[in-house]
């Protein structure tokens, strides 16, 4: 035997599971198509979102929260229709989930050095029901270090293992065959690829310069999602969301290829809930680059009024920040305009100051380098936080503008043919606009600011004062056009509670394991048909663990 587990795969999940076995005396082989400078994978970008659950954060800004609220947004999130099938470990592993996010999950993320900033905040604020999609309350807590410093204690684990002999770094190695023998996962077999230096993220070479083969006592598939690879999200994309959009932006790295789903499954593993996935409709082209097709998202505030590529309000409850899917279902089956692939925000510079975030590791470097006074200046002074400004004023999908007429002047000049009509634009603004003459309002977009700012975090760093879209004094306008961004899988590896890899058969494949993306985060979908956000990072955490120490139990 080469190792006693090989984990094939250098994201988070399969850092955490090399850390629960090297803890435990376990030799490891650790497999990754990439070089060393990509440990982390695509966690590493990510901007450090946790799902966490009655917290002292949460408790100090004066938010409710118990694992029955939670228990029942999850629920109502998910609409697990499979229970008696694909969804039949999802649904288990989805409970122990939310029982850890709100119980064991903090003091485990502090035990490995992971701290949280005080704020909390309010993602995917929902469909506009109490039994519906969506959280109830603000649960989005934001990790110090952003998602570098979520990856950062299990890649120094990882490298002290190294150190210590116990793990055995295989970088630049492309697992093509996982190998089963009478029943039993026993190695992987795949081709070396040939070496290359280039930076974190950047695409690398798929050059062959040979073969490999490793063999252990059990192997953990962490190989994450499909975010990079375009043909696998059109070939699943489900007939529920539309047609798939002709063009998108990509929110992740290349080597985000989808490979492994296919190989495990030509070695008799379940793959479940494959027509599951998470793509946001507020992506944008990245000015500056690192991998092909490079996709951020806004992080959006309320306030920004949502049209569709012919310049329509959007109906409810696509509203910024409150339902990725039923957005992305609006945009792709509404007949005349699922032929164009971008929406629009419409706003002022005084929301755009206050309510736009971005996504992303490098989008933050105040929260990725743990600088207060840069936290502080940055989000409570005046003006745009300088990635945000720097979109502004160099990436391709922003246009600024004194006037309406102006400004759907130049929006027009971003597509291919002109699509929006100022005057009706300007009604639809108007209309708004005159909902912001009393404190309350029929208004459903209006409504919802207005409750944000009953919550402080909302208030103080994250919700513009409510004000007129056309008052000068708020201006210049400013016009964003939206993209598709691919990001996740919601299927993949059916596990059980153990993350053991389940065969064709519904039973367990010995010595086989999967964790994280790759296996739907959990039990092969443990999200169901929707997320409630700050739960992919979690779901990593939590399988690879699981992941890890059944490994090691198997072996000891």
């Amino acid at each position: 035997m080469d190792a006693d587990v090989i984990v094939v795969g250098a994201g988070l999940a399969g850092l955490v599971a090399a850390h629960e076995l090297t803890s435990r005396g376990r030799r490891v082989a650790l497999v990754d198509q990439e070089n060393a400078a990509n440990l982390g994978g695509q966690a590493f970008w990510s901007f450090g979102g946790l799902f966490l659950v009655d917290t002292p954060e949460q408790r100090r800004l004066g938010i409710k929260d118990s694992f029955e609220l939670a228990w029942s947004d999850w629920q109502g999130s998910a609409q697990f229709d499979r229970e008696d099938d694909e969804d039949s470990w999802a649904v288990r592993w989805a409970r122990a989930y939310v029982e850890w996010a709100a119980g064991e999950k903090r003091s485990w993320l502090e035990g490995h050095g992971i701290k949280v900033l005080p704020t909390v905040g309010w993602a995917e604020r929902g469909d506009l029901r109490a039994h519906g999609h969506g959280n109830s309350v603000p649960r989005f807590h934001i990790s110090w270090g952003t998602g570098t410093g979520v990856v950062e204690p299990f890649v120094n684990y990882a490298k002290q293992a190294a150190r210590d002999g116990l793990l055995t770094f295989h970088h630049r190695h492309r697992v093509d065959e996982l190998v089963i023998e009478e029943g039993a996962a026993r190695g992987v077999r795949g081709t070396v690829l040939a070496p290359d230096d280039s930076a974190r993220g950047v695409a690398s070479n798929r050059d062959r310069i040979g073969d490999f083969e490793l063999t252990a006592k059990a192997v953990v598939v962490t190989t994450g999602g499909i975010g990079a690879n375009h043909d696998i999200v059109r070939r699943y994309w489900p007939e529920r969301l539309g047609t798939p959009p002709a063009e998108m932006v990509t929110g992740v790295p290349a080597y985000v290829d989808g490979r492994m789903l296919d190989i495990s499954g030509e070695a008799g593993v379940r793959l479940v809930n494959r027509d599951r996935m998470w793509h946001y409709t507020e992506g944008l082209r990245n000015w500056d680059p690192i991998w092909p097709g490079h996709g951020i998202r806004i992080l959006p505030g309320p306030s920004s009024m949502w049209l569709d590529a012919l310049g329509r309000r959007l109906p409810d409850p696509c509203l910024p920040g409150y339902d990725t899917l039923n957005t992305l279902k609006y945009l792709r089956t509404t007949e005349d305009i699922a032929e164009h692939n971008h929406s629009w925000f419409i706003l002022t510079r005084k929301i755009i100051e206050k309510e736009f975030a971005l996504s992303g590791s490098e989008q933050n470097p105040d929260i990725t380098a743990k600088d207060k006074a840069a936290v502080l200046k940055n989000r409570l002074g005046k003006g745009a936080p300088g990635p945000v400004d720097a979109f502004l004023r160099k990436g391709a999908d922003f246009v600024t503008a004194p006037t309406l007429e102006q400004l759907v002047t130049k929006m027009n000049e971003l597509t291919d043919k002109p699509l929006l009509d100022a005057a009706e634009v300007r009604r639809q603004i108007e209309a708004r606009d005159l909902q912001l003459a009393n404190p309350y309002s029929k208004d459903s977009q209006i409504q919802g600011i207005r409750n944000a700012r009953r919550y402080i975090g909302d208030r103080l760093g994250r919700v513009a004062g409510p004000h007129r879209i056309l008052d000068p004094a708020a201006g210049p306008l400013i016009g964003v056009k939206l993209n598709i961004l691919t990001r996740k899988t919601l299927g993949g590896i059916q596990t059980d509670l153990d993350s053991r890899a389940l065969g064709t058969d519904g039973d367990p494949i010995e010595g086989l394991y999967a964790a994280g993306e790759v296996a739907g985060f959990g039990g092969g979908g443990v999200h169901g048909y929707n997320a409630l956000e700050g739960t992919f990072l979690g779901g990593c955490l939590f399988s690879g663990r699981a992941a890890g120490r059944a490994a090691a139990r198997q072996t000891a």
